[in-house]
């Protein structure tokens, strides 16, 4: 859920303003319809010999469908460091989900700036949650006194720093990380990151000290009652949520309470103050999934980790994943967000007990419910759906021991097709 420019800027903002439509008249109805782009990595490796274990991990960024706006840009990015600071046994996965009209802007100046800034803290081993909390205030003030306009743009952040055993899960907004963790005979997911809305009481309230009106679309277009101060929860208000509006105006309309940039929205309380979460790695601990919201719009947190358990190959779940949400934004709208992925698998941790704990024998727990009720799918969809999203990354920006993404490059089919690609 973004802001008003985003998810409802067919209400406020014209289509020109909207991520760039004005080419939209020069491509037909057919081309139009036929364009959606995405990068994907292969395998890559990550050792952390402090603690003999390997992390294997691959990621996929999908451009978003927008009928309106076809050359709209992905506005999501990501970011993947190993060796922080030269160090074999820190490394960092983040991606950054941009809003606005410089949302692509404050998106890559986050994944450059905030990466930089955790590498250059001398104090990052001796306290990590306080280096990532100056991280983030920092990379915000910067980002305010730069050339970008984040007046009504920015970013949310959903980061994990990965140090010898120990995983610290810093969120700003409402993107998300999930753990994988055996239970038994089955993988439940757990939440690393609580997604930061209005719908969240603690949050509500501080932003109403604040002087943020919260208010859903519906109420401030005078359709239902404004005084009417309870929304529901997520999954049956995921089309209309409360958002944060300015006392006599109706802007910015953000549906998150904390990101990087939206710098008028942090006049009603919108802070770039992470969440700071700390998971001590155990050998039940399968894997970490970091993805934007793109994706847990129409899937619960169970429902993706119950698709990545069911493959053994990252890369090959990341494409199940983020095909379903595109299948499902597309079957419930008429667009569809973009959508990010990171899929980390944690290969051999161990410690006493549960030593030796794998995929082989577990079956997959039920499904909980997704932002918006939507049912949920099996565990056991077939992978040839989405066969399309299976080709190899390109234009993808790199430094050594660093991945970062932005520009989606491969032209694949109509997103409504859903046969495999010859």
């Amino acid at each position: 859920m973004g802001c008003v420019h985003c998810k409802c800027c067919r209400r406020y903002i014209p289509p020109s303003e909207c991520g760039g439509a004005g080419s939209c008249r020069a491509l037909g109805p057919r081309r139009r319809q036929r364009k959606h782009k995405f990068t994907q990595s292969s395998l890559k490796f990550a050792p952390v010999p402090s603690h003999n274990y390997v992390l294997e991990y691959s990621f996929l960024t999908q451009q978003g469908y927008y009928p309106d706006s076809p050359d709209k840009e992905n506005q999501d990015t990501l970011c993947i460091r190993t060796k922080v600071q030269g160090n074999p046994n820190i490394h960092f996965f983040g991606v950054y989900d941009g809003h606005g009209q410089c949302g692509s802007q404050c998106s890559i100046f986050v994944r450059d700036t905030l990466i930089e800034t955790l590498s250059n803290d001398p104090a990052l081993l001796e306290d990590p949650v306080k280096a990532y909390t100056s991280a983030f205030l920092a990379t915000n003030y910067q980002l305010h006194n730069s050339e970008i306009d984040d007046s009504m743009s920015g970013t949310t952040a959903i980061t994990v720093l990965v140090v010898g055993d120990t995983l610290y899960v810093a969120n700003v907004g409402d993107s998300r990380a999930v753990l994988a963790v055996k239970d038994g005979n089955y993988v439940v997911a757990e939440n690393l990151s609580s997604d930061q809305t209005p719908f969240r009481r603690d949050e509500y309230e501080r932003v109403k000290l604040c002087g943020a009106r919260v208010l859903s679309v519906d109420q401030v277009e005078g359709l239902k009652d404004p005084d009417v101060q309870t929304w529901g929860d997520e999954e049956s208000q995921g089309s209309d949520p409360p958002r944060l509006w300015v006392p006599n105006g109706m802007y910015p309309g953000t549906a998150f309470t904390r990101s990087l940039g939206d710098s008028l929205a942090e006049t009603i309380g919108v802070i770039a103050t992470p969440e700071v979460s700390v998971v001590q790695l155990t050998s039940n601990h399968l894997f970490f999934i970091v993805a934007s919201d793109g994706i847990f719009e129409f899937l619960s947190s169970q429902t993706v980790v119950n698709m990545a358990a069911s493959y053994t190959d990252p890369g090959e779940a990341c494409a199940a994943i983020a095909g379903e949400a595109y299948r499902l934004w597309l079957e419930h709208e008429n667009r569809t967000d973009d959508i990010t992925i990171i899929i980390v698998r944690i290969k051999g941790v161990s410690n006493a007990g549960t030593s030796g704990v794998g995929l082989d024998s577990i079956n997959i727990s039920m499904a909980t419910r997704s932002r918006r009720g939507i049912s949920e799918i099996s565990a056991t969809t077939s992978s040839d759906v989405y066969c399309s999203a299976m080709s190899e990354p390109s234009d993808q920006q790199s430094c050594p021991n660093t991945v970062s993404v932005r520009s989606p490059s491969i032209i694949v089919p109509s997103p409504s097709r859903q046969s495999p690609v010859e």
